[in-house]
């Protein structure tokens, strides 16, 4: 039941595989920019510029040992990530329809607000930066995250039990940005 809802929200929200490697554990969304965005190397994203959204692919991410997170299942990790930013960066090289796109956003939603800082480094280690922080969570956002997050946690028990933990239903966003340029010169294309 889950792979079906979460194949129907990809198709609604037009999330695409752009490689079928599979160790690719990285999906993308073409969306626009909701803000105006300044990265280190001089990217400016401006308010509706088109970017891209990177989702996680869960059938493809390395599933947790029972007995948890180990440094053999961490260098799994890190070699998923060099494929699909590898794979990603070969993807629009051949797609000349996406050359407006400069700037990549990762939403991250890997665990409480409080591990957030954690996730920061690891994403800054693939070569995302933080922008300024966004206007507090409307109302209506804040139900949108719940929903989210439920939905998150019912994917991770689907995909990756291992992997979930008592706080999955209060996962903190974090909005993290990488330059097409960064993705170029750390992953570029052959």
């Amino acid at each position: 039941m889950m792979l079906a809802i979460d194949r129907r929200l990809r198709e609604r929200n037009a999330v695409i595989e752009y490689t079928s490697d599979p160790r690719c554990i990285l999906r993308i969304r073409i969306g626009r920019l909701d803000r105006i965005v300044s990265l280190e190397d001089g990217t400016i994203g401006r308010l509706g510029d088109r970017m891209i959204d990177l989702h996680l692919w869960n059938e493809h991410i390395p599933p947790i040992p029972r007995n948890g997170a180990s440094v053999s299942w961490a260098r799994q990790w890190q070699q998923c990530m060099d494929v699909s930013f590898r794979e990603l960066a070969c993807f629009l090289v051949r797609r000349p329809d996406l050359d407006d796109i400069s700037v990549l956003r990762a939403i991250t939603a890997f665990g409480a607000r409080e591990r957030s800082a954690g996730n920061m480094l690891l994403m800054q280690r693939y070569g995302f930066e933080p922008t300024a922080d966004m206007k507090p969570a409307t109302m209506s956002e804040r139900g949108r995250r719940l929903a989210d997050n439920v939905l998150m946690t019912l994917m991770v028990l689907a995909h990756n039990p291992a992997a979930l933990r008592s706080d999955t239903l209060f996962r903190g966003r974090t909005f993290l940005f990488m330059s097409r340029r960064v993705l170029k010169a750390r992953y570029g294309a052959s």
